[in-house]
């Protein structure tokens, strides 16, 4: 066996690449959201930044897909595997168990991780190539009537919303869980003082919400 592949058949190696395929993840939801907010400055300015993303940038949008694609694959992979793991190394579960630490983000990592795949596929589907299509017709190179008309869909709106509470539990337990397994952040017996991890899990998860509430309270109009 390689180097390589005891890496990656171990715990530690398994938990590795967690950590870092969901740092990744972390940077470019972050980038996401900032481009994405940009709706609120008005249907110019959203489209145009789509158009630079097609256009200049499209060539790098590919390599970041790639990039981003591969870290979810493997994100998966090493969770499953794990969790598999975990369950053959303890069949019998505790009658009563009640860990030290333990927070509702923490305790839902593997039923949101499931809910975020899912979103993941979908939004794929709904805004990147156009294949599921809620609100009807698809308008080419208009990216603010795209979200406006779409998250006029209540039930759109909905498990957008949802998603991103999912996403910012995800983040909260998962961002501190990664820099621990590289060693950049020491155990804490007090989960609601890691400060940074919080502080990025509510602006991400509030930052993407933001958009269908704006639909729906009619902040953000236009579209079809």
């Amino acid at each position: 066996m390689t180097r390589l592949g005891a890496f990656w058949a171990s715990s530690v190696g398994k938990k590795t690449v967690m950590a870092v395929t969901g740092l990744i993840g972390v940077v470019f939801v972050i980038a996401h959201m900032i481009g994405n907010l940009q709706a609120f400055q008005g249907a110019q300015r959203i489209n145009a930044y789509g158009l630079i993303l097609h256009g200049p940038l499209n060539e790098l949008l590919w390599v970041v897909r790639i990039v981003l694609l591969t870290s979810v694959v493997l994100h998966v992979l090493a969770a499953y595997q794990l969790t598999i793991r975990d369950r053959a190394a303890r069949p019998v579960g505790y009658a009563r168990r009640e860990p030290q630490v333990s927070t509702l983000a923490a305790r839902t990592m593997r039923w949101g991780g499931v809910l975020l795949l899912i979103f993941i596929v979908f939004h794929i589907l709904h805004f990147t190539t156009g294949t599921i299509r809620p609100a009807g017709t698809v308008l080419e190179g208009d990216v603010y009537a795209n979200i406006v008309g779409s998250f006029r869909v209540p039930w759109v709106a909905a498990f957008y919303i949802v998603s991103m509470i999912a996403l910012g539990l995800h983040l909260y337990h998962g961002a501190w869980s990664s820099f621990r397994s590289l060693g950049a952040a020491p155990a804490s017996p007090h989960p609601l003082q890691r400060r940074l991890t919080l502080a990025v899990a509510l602006i991400v998860s509030i930052g993407f919400a933001l958009i269908p509430v704006a639909v729906l309270a009619g902040m953000l109009r236009g579209g079809h």
